[in-house]
């Protein structure tokens, strides 16, 4: 105040006023970094929880001589607690020989009644020198975790000196496939029974005689619905006839991307055909970015994928609140009809303006979203149909990530049993059903088993029956 009363430019008015104003508030800069700091700290979900069923085993650390004695008067100190955290621990993976030893009961004095031998243990291969777990492992490791056959067979090899031959490793994991493509067929028909399915393919090499030095390329054909179990069909073709027999019969929703396959003759005259926004919604993004890479950016074009965001957000906050069908559905009636006006008036003017040439990628966008307009927006008119089949192309991750790791399959033979594998493998993960315990429960005995009890048996009823 002393300095402001020696300043010649400040009047004692101003030295009055300023003594009665109360700390200057700190600059913007630091209340930002402030707020920046305190929603960190808001945000932040702290150290993570571990699982309360895993086996907890306590590894007690003493304190060293000089903190057992009192600094005071040199007496012993006593253990009054522990400071505890918890940490996710291992062991490596053991393998040991299970000998099988099944009694031999004979009566001495009645040579004529024989010997009684203990029934053969219930395994998934009888015959194979691999217990159930080790076949179980092996197929989780590949389908699951995209590990090669022969890359694990390497790895029993590198740790425990064991040779085995990969084809007796791949007889196992094939005469799982072999077992579950009856269940498979119950999940395929369960699904037809529905009332909306989503269905997408992709290629798969598969090696031939009659292609030397090159693989065929096949295809899983993927049906499945959401809360429902995933169904793969293996083909050697591409072909509409794929789909046009699975769906001989079907007279639901069937939900895909724009490939041709599925536009006609699919289904009964009862079946409606919906496509999905997520494909026209990539066309545009792809257009974008090679308009910002040739810096030429269409306002217009980045209004659509703004218009397109906009439906997706209304499903999205759909689900945050954890809306029925019904509910879904009323808020879709409310808010996206305005949406969707401007996005087709948009579009139409985009391609009435000439100023984007057809076969470039913003036109190809364009009129790939007007050629399927009527199907993008079945939405309005069936609750259940979603805005995409991401649902569907998630099942095929598995199968996209393998063949790089696995690169084809050795036979066509073997590709009904593969799909059926990675149709049990994706139903149960989409599901929340611990595969490994699905798979030993349901496998032994399997083949014994009456076609009329398979129903119980799928990953969906397995579900409804686990205790939550």
């Amino acid at each position: 105040m002393e300095l402001l009363d020696l300043e010649p430019a400040v009047s004692s008015q101003e030295v009055a006023a300023e003594s009665q104003r109360g700390p200057l508030p700190e600059s913007n800069e630091n209340n930002k970094a402030t707020d920046k700091q305190r929603r960190s700290r808001q945000n932040h979900p702290g150290r993570n929880e571990l699982p309360a069923h895993l086996e907890r085993v306590d590894k007690i650390i003493p304190c060293p001589p000089e903190q057992c004695t009192c600094g005071k008067c040199g007496r012993d100190t006593k253990v009054i607690g522990y400071e505890v955290s918890e940490v996710l621990d291992m062991k490596p993976v053991e393998f040991f020989v299970t000998r099988i030893m099944r009694e031999k009961r004979a009566c001495a004095p009645c040579i004529e009644q024989g010997v009684a031998t203990a029934p053969t243990p219930i395994r998934i291969a009888p015959k194979s020198i691999f217990s159930d777990e080790v076949i179980i492992n092996f197929l989780v490791s590949k389908y699951c975790d995209a590990s090669p056959l022969y890359r694990q067979r390497a790895i029993l090899l590198r740790d425990l000196g064991i040779d085995v031959a990969l084809s007796t490793i791949n007889d196992g994991v094939l005469r799982v496939g072999q077992l579950l493509i009856p269940i498979v067929d119950v999940m395929a028909r369960g699904l037809l029974a529905g009332n909306y399915i989503q269905a997408d393919e992709t290629y798969v090499g598969v090696q031939t005689p009659d292609k030397k030095g090159e693989n065929h390329t096949a295809y899983f054909w993927q049906y499945s619905a959401p809360g429902k179990g995933v169904v793969f069909d293996f083909e050697m073709t591409r072909s509409k006839e794929v789909p046009k027999a699975f769906f001989k019969d079907y007279g639901g929703i069937l939900h895909t991307d724009g490939y041709a396959a599925y536009e006609k003759d699919i289904g009964t005259k009862d079946s409606v055909h919906a496509c999905c926004w997520a494909h026209a919604r990539r066309k545009c993004i792809d257009a974008i970015k090679v308009q910002t890479k040739a810096k030429a950016t269409d306002p217009k074009l980045e209004r659509v994928v703004v218009l397109m965001d906009g439906r997706f957000a209304i499903d999205r906050e759909a689900r945050e609140q954890s809306l029925s069908l019904d509910d879904r559905h009323a808020l879709r009636q409310q808010r996206a009809p305005v949406v969707l006006a401007e996005l087709h008036a948009l579009l139409l003017a985009m391609q009435a303006s000439g100023t984007i040439l057809p076969k470039s990628l913003a036109g190809n966008a364009i009129s790939y979203t007007l050629n399927r307009w009527e199907k993008l927006t079945r939405f309005m008119e069936h609750p259940v149909i979603e805005l995409s089949t991401n649902w569907a192309e998630n099942s095929m991750r598995p199968i996209a990530i393998g063949r790089r790791n696995w690169l084809h399959l050795g036979s066509k033979e073997a590709g009904p049993k593969i799909a059926a594998i990675f149709s049990i493998i994706e139903s149960c993960r989409k599901l929340d059903v611990p595969i490994r315990k699905y798979l030993a429960d349901v496998l032994p005995g399997l083949a014994d088993r009456s076609i009329q009890s398979l129903d119980e048996l799928a990953p969906t009823a397995y579900a409804a029956k686990a205790p939550k």
